[in-house]
């Protein structure tokens, strides 16, 4: 227990100084390549082909294999990292441990990337900011109009306080490092085929449903402490506790409008609704109310609540494996 505090309180501080620099390889670059091998292989093996896209049993099957073949050679490849690292020197595998632990969570660079539709909005350059928050949604973003940049940078930031930081950093919790690897390979699966369309719908059907599974906990912890954070930066707490749990299940994922619903009901705007995906567009219910209209610096108010949040969820967790461990803190 007290190793694993040491890696995690290394690993948050490296997320906060350094983010995701360009530079720096990440592992989930790695994950991705995984996927995209493991999926080509299986529908070779599957003889999953264009023409016979309506063998469904084939492809289900196809996809419980996807996972299973990206979560084993994860673990694995992390096991016989942190093994090598172990027989150098033990404070090397230690040191492996914290810099997989860092990059594992994303709260810096979800700061930073959306930070930069922030300033463009306020400089008002639409395009650039158009150009910024494609980077970080997966929504089609050519024709948003500055209200629609700006929700969906809200939005993003804060869906991914769940997915980028606190959920990563439960499983960091409860499971060590490698939770933290097992916990991002389904996520990055479920962003790479978890989709309802021709092509996946069968084949990443499975991958979205354990995502759905390992998200359901960690979007409710997420959701009931940004609460707390909105009260604690002087938003409208007990309007994103009333849209929380009136709004909280307005979207297909179970888990993604948790966190929405709090952001939209403490900072008082309308966030959420029909949005174009692959030339495609979705209809979609609303997310809280327009007490007023959404703004750029909402976008800066988001991102509070995300450190906020994520300090609380970080904090709560050292204390309880500190006095899992004896330590007096």
């Amino acid at each position: 227990m007290k190793e694993r505090i040491l890696i995690i309180c290394v690993g948050g501080i490296l997320d906060l100084i350094l983010g995701d620099p360009h530079w720096l390889w990440h592992p989930v670059r790695g994950i991705g390549k995984m996927i995209e091998w493991a999926e080509r292989g299986l529908r070779r093996l599957f003889g999953i082909r264009p023409e016979k896209e309506a063998d469904i049993e084939k492809k289900s099957a196809a996809g419980v294999l996807l996972v299973l073949v990206v979560l084993t050679a994860a673990l694995a490849v992390t096991f016989g990292l942190l093994t090598l690292a172990g027989m150098v020197h033990p404070a090397f595998r230690i040191v492996l441990e914290c810099i997989i632990c860092y990059q594992m969570l994303a709260m810096r660079s979800l700061k930073v990337e959306s930070m930069k539709v922030c300033r463009a909005l306020k400089n008002g350059d639409v395009e650039s900011a158009r150009n910024a928050v494609s980077m970080i949604v997966g929504r089609d973003t050519g024709h948003l109009t500055a209200e629609g940049i700006t929700k969906a940078a809200v939005e993003t930031v804060a869906e991914n306080t769940s997915d980028g930081v606190i959920a990563p950093l439960l499983y960091l919790f409860v499971f060590g490092v490698y939770g933290g690897v097992a916990y991002k390979a389904v996520n990055t699966m479920d962003s790479m085929v978890g989709y309802r369309n021709d092509r996946y719908l069968y084949l990443g059907r499975f991958a979205a449903r354990l995502d759905d599974f390992c998200n359901f906990v960690p979007a409710r912890v997420s959701a009931l402490c940004m609460i707390m954070a909105a009260f604690l930066l002087g938003l409208d707490g007990k309007r994103a506790a009333f849209i929380f749990k009136r709004d909280r299940y307005c979207h297909a994922s179970p888990n993604s409008a948790q966190t929405e619903a709090v952001c939209a009901g403490a900072l008082g705007v309308e966030l959420a609704g029909d949005a174009w995906y692959l030339g495609v567009l979705h209809k979609k219910p609303v997310i809280g109310d327009a007490v007023r209209e959404v703004e750029a610096e909402d976008i800066a108010r988001v991102n509070r609540l995300l450190y906020v949040t994520s300090g609380i969820v970080f904090l709560a967790g050292i204390l309880i494996l500190a006095a899992l461990a004896g330590i007096g803190i």
